[in-house]
């Protein structure tokens, strides 16, 4: 009999702020389990591209005024005096180096004075399951800042481009941005396909091996496929946000390359729900094929009760033992010579006359 029962690890994230209840709106405070910031520039012009780890935030300000374009990338959220350092050297909003020290917000696209505010989630592959990360992104006049959760991004073909195309750095730090949005909204083809390919397999140890272990891998990605569309569609939005506000740092020709970001998203979009509706579709088929192996069992089980009805009334009729000399009629068999084999081969008879009735009405193959 087949044991349906089975556990689903799940793992909630957090669900709120790590700031006390009441704190002062803009309060930066690091998470405690948060890994230490690592800090790298890339600040280019026409003729030459600098690439350098730095230690000190206030390194940066040598690169503003010398390049025309500066992408510092900050790796780990866990020292929050280096958010406040930088969000005071650019002249960020104390509320989105909140959002930023908080990694668990929802994205979203914040406009500023002197700067644009944009909270993504980048797919990520942790021991064997795949999340989230959030990135938060500053977009300025001649500057690009973004934070990560940790380190490892989608951003080496964008770093890539950079160092081995020179025409990218005549660009302004807006298709930067876009750049890096683009590698973010691409990364999920490749997380898509693998949940794909994982589906076909659920679908195939359903129909071929059925195992409880079935019900915890579709629940298991049934989570995932709700963790990245809780970051896709925001991120639509965002998209068509950049696309059709009138936002002064994004200009015309960088919004015809976000199009095509928000195309991309979309088609993304598509093939989540399309997942999500085939892992349903594989619980009701575990369910139907459980349901169905089951009426096969009952089936079986029917067959051979059935078979032992006429069986056991024959045995029981002839284990009476009445005295064949009080009268004639007190079961005259029992006095035959062959009356025992006549007994068998007339269970027999009965057994497989009524096995040759269900073949005939296809009630067993």
């Amino acid at each position: 009999m087949l044991n349906l029962s089975f556990s689903v690890r799940r793992r909630r994230p957090r669900i709120g702020p790590h700031t006390a209840p009441g704190s002062e709106p803009g309060t930066v405070v690091a998470h405690p389990e948060a890994l230490p910031p690592t800090m790298r520039v890339i600040a280019c012009g026409p003729e030459e591209l600098v690439e350098r780890r730095i230690d000190d935030p206030r390194a940066i300000a040598d690169y503003l005024d010398k390049w025309p374009l500066t992408w510092v990338n900050v790796e780990g959220l866990g020292d929050a005096s280096v958010i406040r350092a930088i969000g005071e050297l650019l002249g960020l909003h104390a509320l989105a180096l909140e959002d930023v020290a908080n990694a668990n917000q929802r994205p979203k696209l914040e406009e500023y004075p002197d700067n644009v505010f944009i909270i993504a989630r980048m797919p990520q592959m942790h021991e064997g399951t795949f999340g989230t990360e959030q990135l938060a992104l500053f977009l300025g006049r001649n500057f690009v800042v973004t934070f990560q959760e940790r380190p490892g991004d989608c951003f080496e073909p964008v770093r890539k481009r950079l160092r081995e195309t020179p025409r990218l750095r005549f660009l302004q730090p807006d298709y930067l941005a876009y750049a890096l949005l683009d590698a973010i909204i691409d990364s999920y083809f490749p997380v898509l396909e693998s949940v794909g390919e994982r589906l076909d397999r659920i679908e195939e140890e359903i129909v071929r091996d059925l195992k409880r272990e079935s019900v915890s891998r579709i629940f298991h990605t049934k989570h995932e496929l709700l963790s990245l569309r809780r970051a896709i569609w925001p991120a639509r939005d965002i998209l068509n946000a950049l696309v059709r506000d009138p936002i002064p740092l994004i200009s015309d020709s960088t919004r015809t390359y976000l199009r095509d970001c928000y195309d991309h998203a979309v088609r993304i979009i598509d093939l989540l729900e399309s997942y999500r509706e085939i892992n349903a579709g594989l619980m009701e088929l575990y369910q139907s094929t459980v349901g169905h192996r089951m009426n096969e069992i009952m089936k079986v089980l029917t067959i051979i009760a059935t078979i032992f009805i006429p069986l056991g009334f024959i045995a029981g009729l002839y284990g009476m033992n009445f005295d064949t000399e009080s009268s004639p009629w007190n079961m005259p068999e029992l006095g035959l010579y062959w009356g025992y084999p006549a007994a068998l081969l007339l269970m027999g008879a009965v057994a497989f006359g009524m096995l040759y009735y269900f073949r005939r009405k296809r009630w067993i193959r």
